[in-house]
């Protein structure tokens, strides 16, 4: 299926080394029959000739209001309303600042400001300045702006370290444009500026925080402590929220599994404690927020920087020590106004343990799962589950795919959220 045929993209290029990938990003979206039309910032200009871009896209390369060589204005605005899509690859630290601001100082943020069409953006800078409060501050007034991020790769940067930053390569980026633009109800269509009406928008202007899969406590360089979980409801759960109109931001531990909605912004972690950092990080801008992930209680006290050899003994006694509780941590935190829903997953005692579990964490309601029931829990495709909100109410629901439960859960918190 031909999905960016006739697709009209503008491509944003700002000052980022990473600024050569996009000469193949450009040729590939050429190939699958998009129309594109490049806009380089000064600072691209240093790293690929504009004469490039021009080669590959087969139209001038956009970088002034009035190009050195006439007295042709360049519109802004229509650009802006020409564009399908706008996609802003590399994003660097600098132009994210100015987006997030509203600073218009060149042709780029002027057509970003003046846009109709959806805008994606695809970050690149090195680890330490992706990691910094700015940056990710900025980052999430994008997308609550209504802005997709398109999320940064692993491995090693441009300076020598290794670690987040690096841009996603061409090939991942179609394929997020591609999803993106099948689905139809995260974007917003520019003759009707509507959102698709099939899918109910209850959760319109909500911002979520969701947590899902497991976490991983190093022991050292190649062993760590984890669990079963899969991510698979949590991730569920995203995708409807998303579908429903709510800036979701899915915190997500070590899985194969990740959304297939480009509309949900992923935030990948490892440990108890990044999940905890990322999720607090977040939790005063949320109107709801669901802990679905399967945290681990304890980690390790000391770990390892080189792989732990057996050393002849036939036992090794592991010393452990508590996580910090996130449940416990949001509950104690949260306002009147926000929505906190737990998690809670027995082998005995179900109901009595779920209900200790909402009344001390301070939750609005809890979804129980059984292990004892067949078809729910870790690795499954279905669940069965229970809920139990704070007015002592207790729901249960049939064995269902995960899809389905997701949907049960939403409904469920959209009318408990009218009597909050």
């Amino acid at each position: 299926m031909a999905v960016l045929k006739g697709k009209k993209i503008i491509i944003g290029i700002t000052g980022s080394i990473a600024a050569y990938k996009v000469a193949m990003l450009t040729r590939l979206l050429v190939k699958e029959g998009a129309e594109v039309q490049i806009i380089m910032t000064e600072a691209a200009k240093t790293f690929v000739q504009a004469l490039t871009f021009s080669t590959l896209s087969k139209n001038r390369v956009h970088s002034e209001f009035v190009p050195t060589e006439g007295a042709l204005w360049t519109n802004h605005v229509e650009l802006g309303l020409w564009a399908d899509l706008i996609l802003i690859a590399p994003a660097s630290a600098n132009t994210l600042s100015k987006m997030a601001t509203g600073i218009c100082d060149n042709l780029l943020t002027a057509v970003y400001l003046s846009a109709k069409c959806p805008v994606l953006f695809a970050p690149a800078m090195d680890l330490d300045m992706w990691k910094h409060p700015a940056t990710q501050n900025n980052i999430e007034k994008l997308i609550s702006y209504g802005n997709h991020l398109i999320p940064v790769g692993s491995g090693e940067l441009a300076s020598g370290l290794v670690g987040e930053g690096r841009l996603a390569e061409p090939e991942d980026i179609i394929q997020f444009l591609e999803k993106f633009i099948e689905n139809g109800s995260t974007a917003v269509s520019k003759e009707s500026d509507s959102i698709d009406s099939s899918v109910s928008q209850d959760l319109k202007g909500k911002t979520i925080v969701i947590s899902a899969g497991p976490t991983q406590e190093s022991l050292d360089p190649v062993r760590f402590i984890s669990n079963h979980s899969s991510g698979r409801m949590g991730i569920a759960l995203a995708e409807d929220a998303a579908a429903r109109g709510a800036v979701v931001h899915l915190v997500l531990g070590p899985t194969n599994l990740k959304p297939e909605n480009p509309a949900v912004n992923v935030h990948p972690v490892k440990s108890a404690e990044d999940m905890f950092q990322a999720v607090t990080g977040l939790f005063n801008k949320t109107d709801i927020a669901i802990m679905a992930a399967a945290v681990a209680d304890f980690t390790p006290i000391s770990h390892s920087e080189t792989k732990i050899k057996k050393s002849g003994k036939d036992n090794m006694f592991l010393e452990l020590k508590r996580t910090k509780d996130i449940l416990k941590h949001l509950g104690e935190i949260k306002s009147k106004e926000q929505v906190l829903v737990g998690f809670a997953l027995e082998t005995n005692n179900e109901i009595e343990n779920a209900t200790k579990k909402l009344k001390k964490k301070n939750l609005d309601l809890i979804v129980l799962n059984s292990m004892r029931q067949k078809g729910a829990g870790f690795k499954h495709n279905t669940n069965k589950i229970t809920i139990l909100d704070r007015y002592n109410k207790i729901t249960d629901f049939e064995l269902k795919s995960k899809v389905e439960v997701a949907t049960d859960i939403w409904n469920y918190i959209v009318s408990l959220s009218v009597s909050l």
